[in-house]
């Protein structure tokens, strides 16, 4: 009898235990909710809600610009002049003017010779236009896989240049730096630029070259990307809607009204002279297409996009590949923003409408509003006032303005339309990555200065899965378990079992579907597999 009644105690003695700590927290939450929590949460909602409006107001902006564009044709060629390029017969081919492109690479095993190929294909005077390979590849075999590429284009009469140095110093920038500091670069006038995935048609010079020449003023001609891999995966998907948006409407909209916007770093062509002037590469930042780009409007020159010149390029398509991509891509702008906002407030060459344009719409709205209100919002505040139900959402901010700027964001991309919820929920996961990224960049922390090049597949699994028979892809656990994505993903969870149990605002089902992409994405259930080999 004695032993049964110890055996019973125990467990009331741990029930009692966890009642008396559930009672106490309790206790602790009720104390400090009213003084602290509750304005907390006010005040987070409205900045929050402030941001809200900011990029409600830039997307409409934009949309409404976009259409009156195209109702009233302002194509590049109507608002510069151009005028296809003729032969003299007295000049001969030196009435073309000298040519560059430029190559950057590293370790581009998969891609190398579409690229190289693609570029030695341009349809240029022969004696007028000189390939460089810049390649910074620290793979010994890849690197004479692509000195041997070059040596076999030169064979066939093209003026190709296979330059590398010994070391990697200001990777990306570094090396286009380094590339313009040989002596035949001085006789060019124009460098084209490619990334080593990227593949312009024969034509691209024809269509870009001409409004270089025809206007003095240009600095830039900027073409758009051509995703060849965007039915690859769900992933891919994704960042063809995410994309299109970018090119589709704001390099359009940029280039349109105030002749600026973010060099994309490849696929464009620069007068070197206004290279030169806006003081040429830079590598204090992880984006220096962007910085070139901004000096260079500083000192008051103009950008022409021209969204019908697409060159084809391929998108990451593994999850790992495309994080890194993505903290580049939001840590550097922001990064950017720190270093040359003063720098832009006291330029006297530009406009002062043009000055707010830079600093307000491109860097303040789109670079770091964007990123930061998505996650903050939509993945922390919004979550959280089911937990304090004295705090609410008022309708218009927690449903109909991010329906419209997500509407507004689709339309690039018409054929992904019914991929628009999988879409949210998707950038809502990266957002937590951009966001993390985009302080580390303002604050100038530990990765500011990080880069890793995406990989780029080609057609290596092609290859490989026609050569043989596909096996289980291994993985160590640490590559693909992402424990910030687990960690708001059980957060989302908790508040959807929350709301349904005590909330009034029927958010559960959106928690739930965002805790279930979280929880894909921590997983790393998302983009293509690529095992080991």
């Amino acid at each position: 009898m004695d032993r049964l009644s110890s055996t019973t105690l125990l467990p009331d003695a741990l029930q009692g235990t966890r009642d008396d700590i559930s009672e106490q927290l309790g206790v602790v939450w009720s104390q400090i909710k009213a003084p602290v929590i509750v304005p907390l949460m006010s005040i987070a909602v409205a900045v929050c809600l402030a941001m809200s409006l900011m990029l409600f107001f830039e997307r409409v902006y934009m949309g409404i610009v976009i259409v009156l564009v195209k109702l009233f044709g302002r194509k590049p060629d109507k608002r510069y002049k151009w005028e296809p390029m003729k032969d003299d017969v007295e000049l001969g081919n030196s009435a073309y003017p000298m040519v560059l492109v430029q190559i950057p690479m590293y370790n581009e095993k998969e891609v190398y010779q579409l690229s190289i190929g693609a570029a030695c294909g341009l349809s240029w005077p022969s004696d007028r236009i000189i390939i460089q390979v810049l390649d910074d590849s620290t793979d010994p075999t890849i690197k004479d896989l692509v000195e041997l590429e070059c040596q076999r284009w030169a064979s066939k009469g093209i003026n190709i240049k296979y330059e590398i140095r010994d070391n990697r110093n200001g990777y990306k920038a570094g090396a286009l730096k380094e590339g313009m500091k040989h002596s035949y670069v001085k006789h060019c006038d124009y460098v084209a630029i490619f990334d080593a995935d990227f593949q312009p048609e024969p034509d691209f010079l024809w269509r870009t070259v001409p409004f270089l020449v025809h206007n003095p003023e240009i600095a830039l001609v900027q073409a758009r990307w051509k995703f060849v891999n965007s039915d690859e995966c769900l992933m891919t998907r994704m960042q063809e809607m995410s994309l299109d948006y970018h090119f589709t409407v704001e390099q359009e909209v940029g280039s349109s009204t105030y002749a600026f916007f973010g060099f994309n770093g490849t696929a464009g062509v620069w007068r070197i002279a206004a290279l030169n002037e806006a003081g040429g590469w830079k590598d204090r930042t992880t984006v220096e297409d962007m910085d070139l780009a901004v000096r260079a409007s500083l000192k008051g020159w103009k950008f022409v996009y021209l969204g019908t010149l697409k060159v084809k390029n391929e998108l990451p398509s593994t999850l790992k590949a495309y994080r890194y991509q993505q903290h580049r891509w939001s840590c550097g702008p922001a990064n950017l923003f720190r270093k040359m906002v003063m720098e832009i407030v006291r330029n006297k060459k530009v406009s002062l409408w043009k000055k707010v344009h830079v600093i307000y719409s491109f860097f303040i709205v789109r670079k770091l509003v964007a990123h930061i209100v998505t996650f903050v919002f939509y993945c922390v505040v919004l979550p959280a006032t089911v937990l304090v139900p004295e705090i609410e959402v008022p309708r218009w901010g927690a449903v109909y303005i991010p329906t419209i700027i997500t509407i507004l964001n689709a339309v690039g991309t018409p054929r992904s339309l019914h991929l628009m919820v999988f879409w949210i929920l998707f950038e809502n996961v990266m957002s937590l990555h951009r966001t993390k990224a985009t302080f580390i960049g303002l604050l100038e922390a530990g990765r500011v200065n990080e880069w890793v090049v995406t990989e780029k597949l080609g057609d290596a699994l092609k290859v490989k899965a026609a050569t043989k028979a596909p096996k289980k892809p291994r993985f160590k656990i640490g590559e693909r378990l992402h424990l910030l994505e687990l960690g708001v993903g059980a957060f989302l969870f908790f508040c959807g079992c929350y709301d349904v149990a005590f909330g009034r605002n029927h958010y559960f089902i959106y928690l739930y579907l965002q805790a279930i992409a979280f929880f894909i994405v921590g997983f790393g259930y998302v983009g293509t597999f690529v095992p080991n080999s």
